[in-house]
């Protein structure tokens, strides 16, 4: 008898506004499944990073199916799998964690989902030379998913130098061909940029403002963004305004989350239908705040 009934949840930080329940509910529900989504959030349970390991323990003793993992533990479960993708594995972060037959095997639809999305959205845009704001573990998903969009030079930029480098020779060791490298200074690393992607937290309600000087963007250049609430950030509406064309985060959001929901439950889920759901739930959401896709 096939499985109908699935527990999972998300682990990350300041996660109380996350769509990603009522978007894997809902489709659980369309498909004849029951599905219970549940928030495991590090800040309301006054948690950290450490504390990862215990709650991946109790999650998988309490019969949990899976778990989606976000903002600031995607590099911080790795050491905790039995097992990963070859996608994650080469990304260096997961997103999605299956519990199965006894072991834990870590996902990530990160990447993916920002590829189809910025396929679907700004494929005919030139990307010779981007630039990458952010080296933590969505941004390690986009560095590899850009360079399966044909990006020859990539410059990463992040607070942590250290862990811009650190990303900047992973992804270079796959990609000898291509030019990928650590910046100090987003300013001369954007001058000739084609586009600029932000993967940061900067956009979420703990972090307002906006990431960068948007005096550094050109009405030549394209701008994607992470964040998904709201569908239109700072950083977007400063792009627009520059005359930019844009990517929201809306997009990476719901394919990240079709990939998830397919490992979740081993069903393929109707992903339009999924992208629907999401844009209704992001309008009656408003623009009161922000957040990363969880």
């Amino acid at each position: 008898m096939e499985k109908s009934k699935f527990l999972v949840g998300l682990i990350g930080e300041g996660i109380q506004e996350s769509l990603s329940p009522a978007l894997h509910e809902e489709e659980a529900r369309c498909q004849g499944l029951t599905l219970h989504y549940q928030l495991i959030d590090l800040a309301r349970d006054g948690c950290s990073v450490a504390d990862l390991p215990r709650l991946i323990d109790s999650a998988e003793a309490a019969g949990f199916d899976g778990l989606n993992i976000t903002h600031p533990c995607k590099q911080a479960a790795l050491p905790l799998l039995t097992g990963l993708s070859e996608e994650a594995r080469a990304i260096g972060a997961v997103n999605t964690v299956v519990f199965r037959e006894g072991g834990r095997k870590g996902f990530n639809t990160d990447c993916s989902g920002f590829a189809v999305s910025f396929r679907q959205e700004l494929g005919d845009t030139p990307r010779r030379r981007v630039v990458l704001l952010g080296a933590g573990g969505a941004g390690a998903a986009i560095a590899h998913a850009v360079m399966g969009l044909g990006v020859e030079q990539l410059f990463i930029v992040d607070r942590d130098h250290q862990r811009a480098e650190a990303l900047a020779r992973r992804v270079a060791g796959d990609h000898p061909d291509r030019v990928v490298a650590s910046a100090d200074d987003i300013a001369p690393a954007a001058k000739r940029a084609d586009g600029l992607i932000h993967a940061t937290p900067m956009g979420m309600a703990a972090y307002p403002g906006l990431p960068l000087d948007p005096s550094l963007l050109r009405p030549e250049m394209w701008v994607a963004e992470i964040v998904y609430l709201p569908l239109e950030t700072e950083l977007l509406r400063a792009a627009r305004k520059r005359g930019c064309r844009t990517l929201d985060g809306g997009g990476m959001a719901v394919w990240q989350a079709v990939g998830a929901f397919e490992h979740f439950t081993g069903i393929k889920p109707d992903a339009a239908r999924m992208e629907a759901h999401f844009l209704r739930m992001v309008s009656r959401a408003g623009s009161a705040d922000t957040r990363i896709p969880g």
